[in-house]
């Protein structure tokens, strides 16, 4: 399935000097494929088929099958791979096509019967790789890994393997070996940029996209990328920008852009375009999920990702949140242990742990546990990438005001009043007004009777400088009783 590059006689081989006839000559095949204008190949194909012998009808059908299945229309390609094998039985690696296009089409079982029989070859063998994942065969993936050589072809399968479990340093590592050696394989370049964005390394997917886009600026897949660099780098509306004008020659991509346009416009159109696609494109269903839950239906969210088995840290993190809303909603706290299970170990992962998802994770974690000071800790650390982020900071209010009631209940009155001062700035309320009056009080009643719990370090000082921040009437009046009765708290 894969055309000769080691052709002596190719298109430009065959150009006569000084002939005009040639200039006018109509595109051969082999123009049409090498320029991946599978559309015109396609038509170039159709219109030779009648006109060509019985023997060579079957090389057409073959090319035909091919132009179908670099299109995307693999159910087209396996319908002319039957019928070629219908015509003439004896074609060579027939079976083995018909099983990479049922690979493609998700007839996993049916693949796998399919190739059972037939001697191994190199492709079969990345074919039964792949199909072991899909089987969730760890033995038999581990075996196959070790038959694997140096060649491009097999190690860009192993790197696609790391790339779907979420292991996207080693598929870097990988294809920038290759790339070093095959500097003109420049599609390398398009799986890299994958990698690095998703490694939120979006700057650097751009660039290294760029080298592909400078060659092949009509790529669908490349396309889409940098609109995807757009949409975490800028806004939905700039992504779409990028991919509105796509002019797709066939059904490759199309479904890929359906379903990024539902996620650039904020989840408009999300219930007509992504049940369609749930078992076309694997973050349809996460997506869908995203989509309910924002809509408050989480029994459907949790419906939806019920038999899904996560296995990449933004599975485990959605998983999770659906949990955390179920259980809340249900008042079950065995779905708020799946939360906190499912978010933990994301947070707490070697690879997660200082991402700002991961910490996004634990922080969520260590909430459901109701360790609302270690909210803060990870909140904090990451809370310079969330300035103008109402979701963030209602979050981490939300931590400052648990963490402040905890400390008031507990006799941690500094701690308390320093948290109801966060509260009171970023809404003054009359609730949080009274929170930190009242930790306030109980900061001077301890320093009073020399309760040594939680006494602010330089004692009245620091009580009237947290007073004196406050806008409310009250604080003046509660200073000057502190003042006049200075010399019973010092």
């Amino acid at each position: 399935m894969i055309l000769s590059r080691g052709k002596n006689d190719s298109a430009s081989s065959r150009h006569l000097p000084n002939s005009n006839a040639s200039k006018s000559a109509p595109p051969s095949l082999e123009e049409f494929i090498m320029k991946r204008d599978y559309t015109g190949a396609k038509v170039f194909l159709e219109f030779t088929l009648d006109s060509e012998e019985q023997d060579k009808q079957i090389i057409i059908e073959q090319w035909l099958a091919f132009c179908y299945f670099h299109l995307g229309d693999y159910q087209q390609a396996l319908d002319q791979y039957q019928h070629i094998q219908q015509l003439e039985p004896a074609v060579e690696d027939l079976s083995l096509n018909r099983a990479v296009c049922m690979f493609y089409l998700g007839m996993y079982e049916d693949a796998q019967n399919l190739i059972e029989q037939i001697p191994n070859t190199a492709l079969k063998l990345r074919l039964m790789f792949h199909l072991a994942h899909k089987f969730n065969n760890e033995e038999e993936v581990m075996n196959l890994l070790e038959t694997f050589q140096l060649q491009v072809e097999d190690q860009l399968s192993v790197a696609s393997m790391h790339y779907l479990r979420a292991h996207y340093q080693e598929s870097v590592d990988i294809y920038k070996r290759l790339l070093l050696d095959n500097k003109d394989y420049t599609a390398i370049n398009v799986y890299l940029a994958l990698c690095f964005y998703k490694m939120d390394y979006y700057d650097m997917a751009q660039e290294v996209l760029d080298v592909y886009l400078t060659k092949y600026a009509d790529s669908t897949i490349a396309i889409n990328l940098k609109a995807c660099n757009r949409f975490r780098l800028f806004s939905g509306r700039v992504a779409e920008q990028e991919i509105k004008n796509i002019s797709d020659n066939g059904t490759f991509g199309a479904d890929l852009i359906r379903h990024n346009l539902v996620v650039f416009r904020n989840g408009e159109g999300a219930l007509q375009v992504l049940p369609t696609l749930l078992n076309i494109i694997p973050e349809a269903r996460l997506n869908l999920a995203i989509y309910y839950l924002k809509n408050g239906e989480v029994q459907e969210a949790h419906s939806l990702l019920k038999e899904m088995q996560p296995t990449i840290p933004h599975e485990y993190i959605l998983k999770g949140v659906v949990h955390a809303s179920l259980g809340q909603q249900l008042k079950s706290q065995e779905h708020i242990k799946t939360a906190q299970q499912n978010l933990h170990l994301v947070g707490s992962s070697t690879a997660e742990c200082d991402t700002i998802p991961g910490r996004q994770a634990m922080a969520s974690a260590f909430f459901l546990y109701g360790q609302f000071e270690e909210v803060l800790v990870y909140m904090n650390s990451i809370r310079s990438y969330f300035v103008n982020d109402d979701i963030f900071n209602y979050n981490f209010a939300q931590a400052k005001c648990a963490t402040a009631n905890e400390c008031y209940k507990c006799g941690e009155f500094w701690v308390a009043a320093k948290a109801f001062d966060m509260l009171e700035k970023l809404d003054p309320s009359p609730e949080n007004w009274e929170g930190k009056r009242g930790a306030c009080a109980g900061v001077l009643y301890g320093l009073v009777t020399k309760y040594e719990k939680s006494r602010p370090h330089n004692g009245i000082a620091d009580v009237i400088g947290l007073l004196r921040d406050s806008s409310n009437p009250q604080a003046e009046s509660m200073i000057k009783v502190i003042r006049k009765n200075a010399n019973l708290l010092k």
